[in-house]
């Protein structure tokens, strides 16, 4: 399957997921109410699949591996988050476990593909010359 925008990427469609899960967590009492941390993981969250996005866009391997790397450290931050919601009392261990090992797995995929990219002789869609 070729890849043509990011929404075919596997890694975008779980941090899309990741998103969803994690707005439906903090909508429950009491988590809803602690307003910081609520919007700290949201944010976190949000930046795993909006920085996939855009370094997709930006058509270049060097690029996107950047942001790449911004979306694996937003992936760890949510998991931080996550041991903190715990220890606050607002989540279970059922859902914890289930946060740690969604944000373990896409952390993994997202290195993958760093890998794959750094190691690609490709470089980008960019850098190819139009034929005139």
């Amino acid at each position: 399957m070729k890849i043509e925008k990011f929404e075919d990427l596997e890694i975008w469609k779980e941090a899309r997921e990741l998103c969803k899960r994690v707005f439906e967590i903090t909508s429950c009492s009491p988590f809803c109410t602690d307003f910081k941390l609520r919007d700290q993981i949201k944010g976190s969250s949000g930046s795993v699949m909006d920085n996939i996005a855009e370094g997709f866009e930006r058509d270049g391997n060097r690029e996107f591996v950047q942001f790449l790397s911004v979306a694996k450290g937003s992936c760890g931050e949510v998991r931080s988050q996550s041991y903190r919601a715990f220890d606050y009392q607002y989540i279970t261990q059922d859902i914890l476990d289930e946060l740690i090992s969604r944000t373990i797995k896409l952390s993994k995929k997202i290195s993958s593909l760093m890998t794959y990219l750094k190691k690609s002789d490709f470089r980008g869609s960019k850098f190819h010359q139009e034929d005139e």
